[in-house]
Formats: structure tokens, C-alpha cells, sequence
């Protein structure tokens, strides 16, 4: 009976990852034979989980969407994943309530109570001895996203009133395309209706948020992170360091910004970005103890002579 149980319980498990699996395939992952395997659906099915099959070449077993759907059933590693996701998750905001890091938080709790006893141990330790880093990030509404995922999917035109990053505010009725997650931050990519052209959103500077009656159909939409990458940098300026070290430092050390690199053919590497100011670069060059030249605009390169003469009359000090 315990073999028994645990193959039931491995077999759920494995179904409940919403994947369409071959009998060879399962019977081989859970380490049955065929005949044994049909058994085991057909006791699944006695007990109220609907298993779908589909016989004969390209067949499947499948467990689909009814009214006796299982708990939640995680592997080691899976409840693990999850928890440390929750956990920095939890890490990058303000804990306002409704907030994505505040809700995090609350399901963090809830998870680990229902852990198995075998688990719960580890999981307590690594609580223990996990330290998440405050992540400077703006607290966004998990209600937004969930409102705005069901608007996307219902092709539901949203009017919403928008806080520009100068403090001015706007109201706006967009179609809802895909919503992005870039560097902590939230970001909805809509066609703006009443200015005729895709925008992007800071979902945190939404308020006001409601769906209307008004449908939409799809229509051509550009990749969406290019797009979102291209209206950061449209303001920015282009800058470029050659720096004496191999791509991998160099890339660790820009880690936190959207760059360009090339490797040079003697051991140098060309990293190139845009920013809005010429300070922002200056930490992850301090880090790399490597030569490097620059490419900037003047304004950039006045930027980087000024402070070079504050280094040096505060060294010489």
C-alpha cells in the first residue's frame, strides 16, 4: 500500500504540471510499467481527478480543468523555487498593503504551513539563513496586474488616469497588450486611443484603474521589451568605454544596465549604452580596476573631466 501511494502521488504530481504526457514517457519518469500505469489513471479517475487519455500514436494522458481538482502538490526543489521567489519577491518594495511585495509576504506564510514535515525543517533553516537585499523599487498593486492580465485577455479597452514622470497627470483609454517586468519595475504596453500610437505605462503610476465595456480587436503590435527598451533610451545619450578586460567581468560589473557588448580580439571589450547622465556608469567602471578609454558626447566628457580633477585634488589632500 505505501508503493502504491506513493505512485498515485507521484503520478498527480506529475500530471498537475498541465503538460500532455505519452504513456512511454510517464511510465518511464515514474518508473512503472505500462499496464501499471493504466491502472494507476484508472484509480485516479475512481477518486474524482479527470484524467484525459488519447489512444493510439501521438496519444497522451492529460489532467484537465473539473470540479475535483487536486491541492497543490510540489517536488523538494519546487516548493523550494518557490518560496525563495516569494521571498525576493517580498524584497522589492514598500510592503504597502495590496501592494506585489506585501502579498508575497502573506503567501509566503500560508505556503510553508503546508509543507510537508520533511520539508518544513529545511525550509525553516533557509529562512534562517537567507538575507534578501532592499531593492529600491516603487510599489506596484497586485489588483493592477490581476486587472490588467484579466483586461488583455478580454480584450477590454482600460481608461485609467496616468502620472507623468514631471508630476503632471492625464487621463487615458488604451487597449491592453502585454505587461512587462524590467529592472523591479512594472510596465503596461497599450495602444493609447486617444493619441493613436503604442505608449508604455509605469503600472505604478496608474490609479483609477477600471475596465470598460468597450472591446477591442488585436492588432500588429511591436516586440514589446524592444519597445520598452527603445522609449528608456529615447532620451538618453549614447556613450561607449573600451575597457581592458574580458567580457564577463565587464558584464558582471554593468550587470544593473541595458548594454551592447563586444568582444575585441585582444582581450579588450566595448560596452556601449546610453544614459541620461555621465555619472551613472562611474561605479561599475570603479569596480572593474581595468585602463579604459571613452566615446561621450561633450557634455558628458566636461562631466568626467570635472570630477577626474575633484579625485585628484581630494588624493592629493
Amino acid at each position: 500500500m505505501p508503493d502504491v501511494t506513493h505512485r498515485m502521488l507521484s503520478l498527480l504530481a506529475t500530471l498537475q504540471t498541465g503538460r500532455s504526457f505519452g504513456g512511454g514517457e510517464l511510465a518511464s519518469r515514474l518508473g512503472v510499467s505500462p499496464r501499471t500505469l493504466r491502472r494507476d489513471v484508472d484509480r485516479l479517475r475512481e477518486y474524482g481527478y479527470p484524467v484525459e487519455t488519447r489512444p493510439g500514436p501521438g496519444g497522451h494522458y492529460r489532467l484537465v480543468a473539473g470540479a475535483a481538482m487536486p491541492p497543490l502538490m510540489l517536488e523538494d526543489d519546487e516548493a523550494v523555487a518557490v518560496l525563495l521567489g516569494l521571498a525576493a519577491l517580498a524584497a522589492t518594495g514598500s510592503a504597502d498593503e495590496g501592494s506585489v511585495d506585501e502579498a508575497a509576504t502573506r503567501a509566503y506564510g500560508k505556503v510553508e504551513q503546508y509543507l510537508p514535515k520533511r520539508l518544513r525543517h529545511r525550509i525553516v533553516r533557509l529562512r534562517a539563513s537567507l538575507e534578501t537585499g532592499d531593492v529600491a523599487a516603487p510599489s506596484t498593486s497586485a489588483g493592477h496586474l490581476g486587472a490588467l492580465a484579466d483586461a488583455i485577455a478580454a480584450r477590454q479597452v482600460v481608461a485609467f488616469d496616468y502620472e507623468r514622470k514631471d508630476g503632471t497627470s492625464s487621463s487615458r483609454r488604451v487597449e491592453p497588450h502585454r505587461q512587462l517586468h524590467h529592472l523591479q519595475r512594472w510596465f503596461l504596453l497599450g495602444w493609447d486611443l486617444d493619441r493613436g500610437d503604442w505608449r508604455v505605462f509605469r503600472t505604478d503610476r496608474i490609479t483609477g484603474l477600471r475596465a470598460t465595456l468597450t472591446l477591442f480587436e488585436p492588432r500588429p503590435a511591436p516586440p514589446a521589451m524592444d519597445y520598452l527598451a527603445e522609449g528608456i533610451a529615447r532620451n538618453r545619450r549614447p556613450i561607449a568605454f573600451t575597457i581592458a578586460a574580458p567580457p564577463d567581468p565587464v558584464a558582471e560589473a554593468f550587470r544593473h544596465d541595458t548594454i551592447e557588448l563586444t568582444a575585441l580580439d585582444d582581450g579588450r571589450t566595448r560596452v556601449a549604452m546610453r544614459q541620461e547622465s555621465w555619472e551613472w556608469p562611474l561605479a561599475a567602471l570603479a569596480t572593474l580596476d581595468a585602463d579604459f578609454t571613452i566615446e561621450a558626447p561633450d557634455p558628458f566628457l566636461r562631466g568626467f573631466r570635472r570630477f577626474a580633477e575633484r579625485l585628484r585634488t581630494a588624493a592629493a589632500d
